[in-house]
């Protein structure tokens, strides 16, 4: 049986988010976290049962903060709060995002400083652990005050309204609860606030973006090794020497993996006498290019590590000094920019390996049959796969505009300033996929090119030809045209699957 994960809104990882959104790892909170979570509550209460007006406790929301509220209509303040909120369209996030959101959402509950009850976290806890997924539109939040309107819809279901997938059905949420054996909340004073504040939906499609950007990075390494091996091209360019002079640490590690990949070459050696004197940036700058992406990765990494354990609620109740503060910890700003540079990041290794497909596809440029076709005219080969790498890679460049330094006031001005985090996160996520089928192409080409090598007698180096000898167990040699989505897709297959990226580690180690 899985070891349940620990929950104390600190040590969330990115890993576990993954383990317990795509994965269904059970999730247990602490008893320390349960603790902090009771005496936040405790404060709460007795600022709703006095006569002092407290935001989000006692009083509107919004510009409406400054309108009291009759102790007697408490309750019906936060689900009329949830109802309202939940205006998000589109289509659904995914089960594994909305339940990256529902996890995510808990964290912060479980951190102590959000003033719900136990029972209300432990609620949707056990909605984790019996599969009740909140139906969760995608479109509709600026990021601040938070991600409102996704997360009021995740809110529904905790009130036993909205709507829930259950058992891969989807069905009104209080459907979901009984089918679950769980009875839905009347939400008390500020936990409807609670729950809708915050910036866990940009962070729910952000954390499984960024994972697959990490994947898709390493992978766009191993497909320009292929191409610099399928080129006949110099592995001068990847030396620590080179690195040495000017030690950006993503060139360091694009340089390490490039040499990894490379190592034990016989195909190198059949060109160490040619004419040529340089290859073209495509190839030579590899370190340079990747390096820089893998550096935006890891910005966005550090900035997400911080935000799935920070305390985002408005206001934040703090049980030890006895204060309930107003303040903006919701906004989305850092997770906008962070989301933003993986998009330019991805689209930067995109843009690139665009550029090896052509040099590979173009008899000027690669002294290969053109388009890698042996009996070219009759067959048209790569072509057209080169052109829908082009076609990704610009819609992924018209993705690139910034949704960080984007906003629109809203509220009647009392949100003035907006992060645009979640547009930051669905572009993100967009473009993500994009270079999946980029590196996908390139792979596919690369393995092409190489066939014409003869890679069985001249072996290349030790992780390109674990990565060729995958693909052929895949896909066979183009000798006359088929359809090239099929293969596109098996290659694809391989990456999603996690198998190219293992068996290429393993030839290297």
């Amino acid at each position: 049986m899985t070891t349940p994960l620990q929950l104390d809104g600190n040590t969330l990882s990115l890993s576990d988010i993954r383990d317990v959104a795509a994965r269904n790892r059970p999730v247990e909170v602490t008893a320390d976290s349960l603790d902090r979570v009771a005496k936040a509550r405790a404060l709460v209460d007795k600022v709703a049962a006095g006569d002092e007006a407290s935001y989000g406790i006692n009083t509107g929301f919004g510009t409406l903060a400054e309108v009291r509220i009759e102790k007697k209509d408490l309750q019906t303040l936060q689900r009329n709060l949830i109802v309202s909120h939940a205006a998000g369209v589109g289509q659904p996030l995914s089960i594994p995002e909305a339940r990256g959101l529902l996890l995510l959402r808990c964290n912060v509950l479980a951190k102590g400083f959000s003033g719900v009850r136990p029972s209300t976290l432990k609620l949707a806890v056990e909605m984790l652990n019996r599969g009740v997924t909140p139906v969760v539109p995608e479109r509709g939040s600026v990021g601040a005050s938070g991600d409102l309107a996704p997360l009021a819809h995740l809110a529904l279901v905790i009130i036993g309204e909205g709507e829930a997938f259950f058992d891969g059905v989807r069905m009104p949420g209080r459907d979901a609860l009984r089918k679950a054996g769980l009875e839905p909340v009347v939400l008390e004073a500020k936990e409807g606030l609670t729950l809708v504040n915050g910036t866990q939906a940009m962070c729910a499609v952000g954390v499984p973006t960024l994972l697959h950007a990490e994947e898709l990075a390493e992978l766009f390494d191993i497909a320009g090794a292929m191409t610099i091996e399928g080129m006949l091209g110099s592995h001068q360019p990847f030396i620590e020497a080179v690195h040495a002079v000017r030690p950006h640490p993503g060139h360091g590690t694009v340089s390490t993996h490039m040499r990894s990949l490379l190592k034990d070459s016989a195909l190198v050696e059949t060109h160490a006498d040619c004419a040529k004197v340089q290859d073209p940036y495509s190839m030579r700058c590899i370190p340079q290019v990747h390096g820089a992406a893998r550096e935006g990765l890891t910005f966005a990494r550090r900035i997400l590590e911080v935000e799935v354990n920070a305390g985002t609620d408005n206001p934040l109740v703090f049980a030890d000094t006895g204060e309930i503060v107003s303040a903006g910890n919701f906004h989305g700003q850092p997770i906008s920019f962070a989301l933003d540079v993986v998009a330019m990041s991805l689209t930067q290794l995109s843009s690139i390996s665009e550029r090896r497909v052509e040099q590979m596809v173009n008899p000027a440029l690669s002294g290969l049959p053109p388009f890698l076709a042996r009996n070219s005219g009759l067959n048209s080969g790569f072509m057209i796969a080169q052109v829908t790498s082009a076609a990704l890679v610009a819609e992924s460049r018209i993705l690139c505009h910034p949704a960080s330094v984007d906003s629109i006031p809203s509220s009647a001005g009392r949100e003035d300033h907006v992060s645009m985090g979640m547009t930051a996160a669905l572009k993100a996520r967009q473009v993500v996929e994009h270079a999946r089928y980029v590196a996908a192409i390139e792979l596919l080409v690369a393995a092409q090119a190489l066939d014409f090598r003869d890679p069985k007698k001249t072996v290349p180096g030790r992780g390109v030809k674990a990565a060729h000898d995958l693909i052929r167990s895949r896909v066979s040699h183009m000798d006359v045209d088929r359809e090239l989505h099929k293969d596109i897709n098996a290659v694809a297959a391989l990456l999603d699957s996690g198998e190219l990226l293992a068996t290429v580690r393993a030839a290297c180690s």
